[in-house]
């Protein structure tokens, strides 16, 4: 099969679309299929086409949302590449942008659109419109959201339930909705495939003692990741357990607050800011914890949760349902509803190794489920689904012309 898979966001940007974009690209090439990437440039102006990877990267414009960028919706040249291509199937990961890109495309070749809905994003108009007309913009970007993924994808891909709540009760949406979680490379987390030296260097960097508890944060350094709810309850549990510490691993607009907020309340020795870190990294800093923290309620899925339990690290997540799915209370990690549940939870695991090591072995074997390769298997009979009830605007006779015309062009262009 050939497969197009379009996005705003992909590596080397670290973020949980371009991570699970890359990770599917991957899994479905282990499975014989060829896998085209068309996405953004992020740093320049330019087309930059990677043959030798399969990657078309069209030019885009900043739209201040961390470091995504917008391209025009329909790209001359990248429209007379694509049409080489001889696609079979294209998959959208983003709703604006490259994804209106997608619909555009898969309309022209008339092949089925599947789309992957990542992104809550009413949680994320406040980027742009620095709290004025929230309401209003909200509204416009359901309705945006709601007309891409009802009225233009073939097939509709959700992470959770969560989601698929959104879509079936909020929007209204009567079509089919496929919920996938969205896998990660497990393995890459795995203990034993970790450089053990390599963590007892980032511990003496970070000075964290073998008698310390640390715990961890991976994520952008934003509002709706609820990162002042972790450093009050860190804050409240010093007194109780002076060899706590939280490591925050990532970037973004609102570093400089937090790292106020700690100077402000004295907790330099407890709270650690580690900044951006490399994508092929991040598995090393996991495995400096003992315990994974996250109060975020805007998640779709929570890629970081499955990756720390993919590492042995146990969870403790604020009760939603982006979580739920995944982490069982008392079963593989902790669920809290407020902060005093949060703080026994922490406390429990602190004063009850035993505990902990149960957890942290559960967590491990629950992670599995989320391989890439059961992933991509998943994602693979949607496509299937998909090309078999596409209905062809252009009728059979339209198709075969259409597919052989595109594999003369392909021949000819070589």
């Amino acid at each position: 099969m050939r497969i197009g898979l379009f996005t705003d966001t992909y590596v080397p940007q670290i973020n949980g679309v371009s991570t699970s974009v890359d990770m599917l690209r991957r899994a479905l090439i282990k499975k014989g299929h060829e896998v085209y990437v068309i996405t953004v440039s992020p740093d320049n102006l330019k087309y930059v086409i990677d043959k030798e990877n399969h990657i078309l990267r069209i030019p885009g414009i900043p739209v201040g949302i961390y470091d995504y960028r917008l391209t025009g919706i329909y790209p001359v040249r990248a429209v007379n590449i694509i049409k080489k291509l001889n696609l079979d199937i294209i998959h959208s990961h983003t709703e604006f942008g490259i994804g209106t890109f997608a619909r555009l495309m898969a309309f022209q070749l008339d092949i089925p659109l599947v789309h992957t809905y990542h992104t809550m994003y009413e949680d994320y108009i406040h980027y742009i419109t620095k709290g004025y007309f929230d309401k209003s913009s909200k509204k416009i970007v359901e309705h945006l959201t709601l007309f891409y993924c009802d009225k233009t994808a073939s097939e509709l891909i959700v992470p959770t339930k969560k989601t698929y709540d959104l879509f079936k009760e909020k929007y209204k949406v009567d079509k089919n909705i496929h919920i996938i979680p969205t896998g990660i490379e497990i393995e890459r987390f795995y203990e034993e495939e970790i450089d053990a030296k390599k963590v007892e260097e980032l511990k003496k960097k970070y000075n964290i003692k073998k008698t310390d508890f640390p715990t961890i944060f991976v994520g952008r350094l934003a509002s709706e990741k609820n990162i002042v709810y972790l450093l009050e309850v860190i804050e409240d549990l010093i007194p109780k357990m002076p060899e706590l510490k939280l490591i925050i691993v990532g970037d973004g607009p609102d570093h400089e607050q937090y790292q106020q907020y700690v100077n402000d309340h004295h907790l330099e020795e407890h709270v650690i800011f580690t900044g951006k870190v490399p994508w092929e990294e991040i598995p090393n800093y996991y495995h400096m914890a003992k315990v994974f923290l996250t109060a975020s309620v805007t998640e779709t899925q929570g890629l970081t949760v499955i990756e720390a339990m993919a590492a042995g690290i146990t969870p403790v997540c604020i009760d939603d349902e982006s979580f739920n799915q995944v982490v069982i209370n008392d079963l593989n990690g902790k669920i809290f509803k407020d902060k005093r549940e949060c703080k026994r939870a922490i406390y429990s695991l602190y004063k009850d190794e035993e505990e902990l090591k149960r957890l942290s072995h559960q967590a491990r074997i629950n992670a599995e489920q989320f391989s890439s390769k059961f992933y991509a298997e998943s994602i693979l009979n949607v496509y299937e689904y998909a090309i078999k009830n596409f209905e062809s605007r252009l009728g059979v006779i339209g198709k075969i012309v259409g597919k052989l015309k595109g594999e003369k062009d392909e021949t000819d262009s070589k």
